[in-house]
């Protein structure tokens, strides 16, 4: 493309972006000091390219997904945060009292009020989050609640009747030996250890350690099982719905079910062949042909995820692009909450 043409086709992606309304050749003479028959020219080149497309309710033209492709591939650059935005995150990253779960997920919820779009945190425990903590809580009527913690915070109970022949005490004393030996345990060796070195201990010690083990066992296997699991934290979920586009109710019911839909939504996250921010417009990602997902990766100590945004086509790529840079840059292994 010649340079004039490159600086008319980001003038009407920006201009789209912001009054959703399609461009015809009058609004642009002025700024390009152009007559309207040149300018319209070049807006046919352009459609010509795939670039641009009529919209079907007026002569005006609007960007096609090539042409929001092309754009931030050559044209956009990202936008600085304001320092209000800034303050705003970096009260979350500086929060001590917030694992590193609520951190992200807090996070995610200030990127969809900056932008007003909807934001997704897909994230799960990597393999670093070791045990932390064994409680047995009993409950009336023969039954006792396993509450097993991380060192990341994260924490799950289970509930169990327990046979009659297994005593209170008997399990209280093995949760004691557990917390003794594994606390610091990476959370997939836990069950391997519970076998190999708790096992032969509580034989000894434990009347029916046989039961006893089984029931620390099965609280362990489900617990690394969730820990491992996806975990979706969705934020503005109706601000996307909000927007011009979805001006009819069809439209609307369509895209509110797929927010209700976990499988599709964790499908975000299935493209492991990125790295850094990566733009999927329109037809490009498996969520919606007629939204953009903007996403990154994170991978800071001990948790990891994707952080994805999700908006119209004529999204504000270079103030998402920025924001998410930002993130990029604080939520990493060599960053500093």
């Amino acid at each position: 493309m010649e340079e004039r043409q490159k600086k008319l086709l980001k003038e009407i992606v920006e201009s789209y972006i912001k009054n959703v309304k399609p461009i015809g050749s009058k609004s642009l003479c002025e700024k390009f000091k152009c007559s309207s028959a040149t300018i319209r020219n070049e807006m046919a080149e352009l459609e010509d390219l795939g670039l641009l497309e009529k919209n079907h309710i007026s002569s005006g033209r609007i960007p096609s997904e090539k042409g929001y492709r092309y754009y931030v591939e050559n044209l956009m650059k990202p936008k600085e945060l304001t320092g209000e935005d800034v303050l705003k995150l970096q009260t979350i990253f500086s929060n001590r009292d917030l694992v590193l779960s609520d951190t992200i997920n807090k996070c995610v919820e200030i990127i969809s009020e900056i932008t007003n779009y909807t934001s997704i945190v897909l994230g799960k425990k990597s393999k670093v989050s070791a045990l932390q903590q064994v409680s047995i809580i009993p409950l009336n009527a023969g039954k006792i609640v396993a509450l097993v913690c991380t060192d990341q915070g994260f924490v799950q109970n289970r509930q169990f009747t327990i046979p009659e022949h297994v005593k209170m005490e008997e399990l209280v004393k093995t949760s004691e030996i557990i917390n003794k030996m594994l606390i610091g345990t990476p959370i997939e060796e836990v069950s391997e250890r519970l076998e190999y070195d708790i096992k032969p201990i509580i034989s000894k010690r434990i009347e029916q350690y046989e039961s006893v083990y089984h029931i620390f066992m099965e609280a362990f296997q489900n617990f690394a099982s969730n820990v491992q699991e996806n975990n979706i934290h969705l934020s503005g979920k109706y601000k996307l719905i909000e927007k011009p586009e979805y001006d009819n109710v069809e439209e609307i019911r369509k895209i509110a079910s797929k927010f209700e839909d976990d499988d599709l939504i964790k499908k975000i996250e299935e493209k492991k062949d990125f790295k850094g921010i990566n733009i999927y417009i329109g037809e490009e990602n498996e969520f919606d042909p007629n939204v953009t997902v903007i996403k990154t990766t994170y991978h800071y100590h001990g948790e990891e995820g994707t952080i994805a945004i999700i908006g119209p086509k004529r999204m504000e790529y270079d103030r998402v692009v920025g924001l998410l840079s930002y993130i990029n840059e604080n939520l990493n292994e060599e960053g500093d909450l």
